[in-house]
């Protein structure tokens, strides 16, 4: 697939997915005391973020005819 998210956006989701994977983690491991339904929606979330920016393609950007990468 081609990729359809720059560098500026990558990074940010790799830095908020990361982050957004810790705090669930922590939160699953009784860490935080947020709820097992938060921790769990926020690790998932956050890992997505994170591969969707190592990756560098989105398949919601895809469906919306969004493309942050600059090659058209």
């Amino acid at each position: 697939m081609k990729s359809n998210i720059g560098a500026t956006d990558r990074a940010t989701r790799i830095a908020v997915g990361v982050a957004m994977a810790a705090v669930g983690v922590a939160t699953l491991v009784g860490l935080l005391g947020l709820g097992t339904t938060v921790g769990t929606v926020a690790t998932l979330l956050g890992v997505l973020l994170a591969l969707t920016g190592v990756v560098r393609v989105c398949l919601l950007y895809r469906l919306l005819g969004i493309d942050t990468s600059g090659t058209r």
